[in-house]
């Protein structure tokens, strides 16, 4: 039986009390389990009486082997019972003794209610960025820039040659340097210098995120020196590219360019109504589910460093000696509030529209999950576990929630710029002069009427 004892805002406390038939059979359960599995010497398994056995394992751990068990039973009946769904719970265990009620009291957090506004109206802004013909040209010349071929040159490098250099010292490498992408410091002091010469490179301090680089001087020698030479953007040019012609190529680029444009301009207008949604949302959060996916993130900065082959006591200590910890741990904890305020905005928006997702449509997504990652479905659902495919169906949940709240939202944008074409046209008196015959027709029926 379950109690509620307090309830304020998020925040529960209950207390379940397990009659003691169910106590008893729990301790003969445990009782049994015990007798099948310890072996003792001179008894046949499952023969060895109890106090042999207790001897052999202790009262502790009968006792808490039939803890977990009324735990692992009784305490989701008592949620469901309450009709709770808690995000973070403490349980307090009491006495138990063989023969007798069981009770343990539970505190915990439940999950927040949440109430969005009414969106039907939200405007939204953002739109696909326009592809000119100016956008198309300048995307011509960077692919014209990519394929550039370089030819060496017997002359003092310009700003849009590729200079390869010799680092000079212990630790020195060869490498290019291509000048027109150059920082200013190293694209000033190599240019005018040619093939042979030693050039030095003053370094400005600079801070790099997780450590500083102090202010240094490093000594080159210029080894070659090629110039860029472009393409013309001609058929040739398009040819190279596996194109037919050079206006085929601009006819295919500016189409991949508007798609482009259309998958941005459609991703901004979800990311605008995302904000909206939020902003429009009244909610309580609870501390432990801030909590949950602030440490969630915590891991997954854990693992990305580990496969950069960086430990995360070392990068932790790091920042320490920086004084940049406590930034760090504020910034996660602002952003895994951002992010579970998003998640629960959108959970709603899809409880408040009814969206669901079938298993065809979770095989689907899965099964194109498994092919971008090049392996099979089974060994994506291994990997992922039985919390992590929840997850990832939610998030499927939520993505389709989203996409059909925009699409309404922009079908209803247009249905009212067409209204007042079609009240237009309605409303419009024809521009021409009558006909004799449709006058005609006029005077008839006056005539009548008259009659």
């Amino acid at each position: 039986m379950a109690e509620l004892i307090k309830r304020e805002g998020n925040k529960v406390e209950f207390r379940v009390t397990v009659p003691k038939t169910d106590v008893q059979n729990a301790y003969s359960q445990v009782w049994s389990a015990v007798s099948r599995d310890v072996r003792v010497p001179g008894f046949r398994p499952g023969k060895a009486p109890r106090s042999v056995l207790e001897k052999r394992v202790g009262t502790g751990y009968i006792e808490g082997e039939v803890r977990d068990r009324l735990l692992d039973r009784f305490y989701p009946q008592a949620v469901r019972e309450l009709q709770l769904n808690l995000v973070d719970a403490e349980i307090t265990p009491e006495s138990l003794e063989e023969g007798a009620d069981y009770s343990f009291t539970v505190k915990g957090e439940t999950y927040p209610e949440v109430k969005l506004s009414d969106w039907n109206g939200v405007q939204l802004s953002a739109s696909a960025p326009e592809i000119t013909d100016e956008v198309l040209e300048r995307t011509l010349r960077d692919l014209q820039e990519r394929n550039a071929t370089f030819e060496s040159v017997e002359r003092p490098a310009e700003a849009t040659d590729m200079v390869t250099i010799e680092e000079l010292g212990e630790e020195g490498g060869t490498y290019p340097i291509y000048l027109d992408v150059a920082e200013e410091h190293v694209r000033e002091a190599l240019l005018g210098h040619a093939i042979g010469e030693e050039v030095t490179i003053e370094v400005p301090a600079h801070d790099h995120g997780d450590h500083v680089h102090e202010a240094q001087s490093v000594k080159v020698r210029i080894v070659d020196i090629k110039h860029k030479k472009l393409q013309d953007l001609d058929d040739e040019f398009a040819k190279g590219l596996n194109f037919d012609s050079i206006e085929r190529l601009r006819a295919d680029l500016r189409g991949e360019l508007e798609r482009r444009a259309q998958a941005e301009g459609e991703n901004a207008r979800r990311e605008e109504f995302v904000e909206k949604l939020v902003e429009g949302m009244t909610v309580e959060i609870p501390d432990a589910l801030i909590e949950r996916r602030q440490n969630a993130m915590l891991e997954e900065i854990k693992d990305d460093l580990g496969r950069q082959g960086v430990k995360w006591d070392e990068y932790e200590k790091f920042m320490q000696e920086q004084n940049k910890l406590d930034d760090f741990m504020t910034d996660l904890r602002k952003n895994a509030e951002t992010r579970v305020r998003r998640d629960l905005a959108l959970e709603q928006l899809a409880e408040d529209m009814k969206i669901g997702l079938t298993q065809q449509e979770l095989d689907a997504n899965l099964n194109a999950l498994a092919q971008a990652n090049r392996i099979t479905v089974q060994q994506l659902r291994s990997q992922l576990g039985q919390n992590g495919l929840q997850g990832y169906a939610a998030t499927i949940v939520r993505d389709k929630a989203l996409a059909t709240a925009v699409a309404r939202l922009g079908a209803a944008e247009t249905a009212k710029e067409e209204q007042p074409h079609a009240a237009a046209l309605e409303s419009s008196e024809p521009v021409t002069e009558p006909t004799e015959s449709a006058e005609a027709a006029d005077s008839s029926e006056g005539e009548t009427k008259s009659e």
